[in-house]
């Protein structure tokens, strides 16, 4: 007889203790979530609990992102635009859909308007596949690869990496509390909502739908400060199973005619919710400030004039500005701002410019 499918940690939140004992105190007896569907109350503190502890043997689903970050109007056209590009899933709306077999079976497919985009993670082998130019890469994965090493893909976040991300930030300058139950993809949940006490944060609040019967994210949604309309950002689940994937979803064979390459293996990603890890770039990326007012500083990542490439053409519609600093140019969005410096600089965070300028200047 075979054995049940070891239960495998699918998040790691990694919140520290005082600040869930902190959160603890200020949730006690009064941010319980309200009945509708009906749920049994939970506190705050209880939900971060839950999400710490939550456990699934696999899952499989379909993923709506949608972005309203209010950025320049975007190319739609040339390299780099098709709707499955890194540049694509800045705006609009696009689908994901998700296999999950434990830590060494994934599957990504990214859809988009004329083909898809794939990631297959299956023991130590990895495959990126992209329909539109008919290509593959295969990886050969180092032993014991878990799914953080997967090779690099532009696919939106899942909720659970969302989710993730949001809950890193927790701290002493985070507001803690729910806000009711909802239903997500057909199943009750309760919302928890994260707020920065900082008021120069540009993130106003990030609402966490969270399964009620297996404590996964099924949805992330972030607000910014300064809109009273919908979320700037959203990523969740329109449908969701948690039966495990068969096999024959994370087997994968070029399709006859294609070109493949074999790819150097990833690195291990860095563990910075940025997604960098400063003690390993050693002085190219570093951080300034702490908490939600968190400033990235990437040195020799920014152009230092616009070139035809989408990239460049967008860079070329952004404001000029300058100071003690240097120069550059600005982007704005509602949840982000940006500063490439003429000198090939990045300093990027969820704050206004004046912050950029004051981590520039260091």
């Amino acid at each position: 007889m075979t054995s049940a499918p070891t239960r495998t940690r699918l998040l790691r939140w990694g919140v520290p203790v005082a600040a869930a004992a902190a959160v603890g105190v200020a949730a006690t007896g009064v941010l319980t979530a309200e009945a509708d569907p009906p749920l049994p109350p939970k506190t705050a503190a209880q939900l971060l609990v839950d999400l710490q502890g939550a456990r699934v043997d696999g899952l499989s689903g379909t993923v709506v992102q949608d972005s309203d970050l209010g950025l320049p109007a975007l190319p739609t056209s040339g390299p780099g635009t098709d709707s499955t590009s890194p540049l694509s899933l800045l705006t609009g709306s696009h689908t994901l859909r998700i296999w999950y077999a434990g830590e060494t079976k994934q599957r990504l497919a990214l859809l988009g308007r004329l083909g898809e985009t794939d990631v297959i993670h299956n023991g130590r082998d990895a495959w990126l596949w992209s329909s539109g130019s008919n290509s593959a890469t295969h990886y050969t994965l180092p032993a014991g690869a878990a799914a953080r090493d997967r090779p690099p893909v532009p696919t939106p976040l899942t909720p659970q990496e969302a989710a993730e991300r949001a809950l890193a930030a927790i701290s002493p300058t985070t507001s803690v509390s729910t806000d009711g139950t909802r239903t997500v993809a057909g199943r009750d949940a309760y919302e928890l909502v994260l707020a920065p006490k900082d008021a120069r944060s540009l993130i106003g609040q990030v609402r966490l739908a969270v399964d009620a019967e297996t404590s996964v994210p099924l949805r992330v949604q972030l607000f910014g400060r300064a809109s009273s309309a919908g979320p700037a950002f959203s990523v969740g689940f329109t449908k969701i199973s948690f039966a495990v994937p068969g096999d024959d979803q994370f087997q994968f064979s070029p399709p006859p005619g294609a070109t493949v390459t074999e790819g150097a293996a990833p690195k291990p990603a860095g563990r910075h919710p940025y997604g960098a890890d400063p003690e390993r770039a050693g002085s190219a990326v570093r951080t300034v400030g702490s908490g939600w007012t968190t400033v990235v500083v990437a040195d020799g990542v920014a152009p230092s004039a616009p070139d035809d490439g989408p990239g460049g053409q967008i860079l070329g519609q952004l404001q000029r500005v300058s100071g003690s600093w240097g120069s550059g140019r600005l982007l704005t969005s509602k949840l982000v701002t940006v500063l490439f410096t003429d000198d090939g600089r990045m300093v990027a965070g969820a704050v206004p410019p004046d912050l950029l300028y004051a981590a520039a200047a260091r």
